[in-house]
């Protein structure tokens, strides 16, 4: 499972903006929706999360804004913006061509 881990990890922002294309969402919560839709057989780090959170945030593709939670503890949303919708749609384009090399490379025809 560690060479899969790696190679999901090397998309770990494309997973992110994904979650965030559908709507505004907090960390837990898309790490949350990760697990479930992976059965969970995936999960990202903390570390790892809150890493692309802040790098997606300084290159424009994310912002952040605190929720109004009544009870608990308040959460940082995020939700994305105009330049990460492209940048989504680009990386999806990029992991498509990347697929069809490696399917190509590695078929025994």
């Amino acid at each position: 499972m560690s060479l899969a881990s790696d190679l999901i990890r090397g998309n770990t922002e494309t997973i992110i903006l994904a979650q965030l294309m559908k709507h505004d969402s907090y960390g837990y919560q898309i790490n949350k929706t990760i697990q479930e839709k992976t059965n969970h057989e995936y999960e990202l780090k903390e570390a790892t999360l809150y890493s692309a959170f802040r790098r997606l945030e300084e290159a424009g593709h994310i912002s952040s804004y605190w929720g109004n939670e009544e009870t608990g503890a308040r959460r940082r949303y995020y939700t994305i913006t105009t330049a990460g919708r492209e940048n989504y749609r680009q990386r999806i384009g990029e992991w498509e061509k990347s697929r069809e090399i490696i399917d190509i490379l590695t078929r025994l025809d």
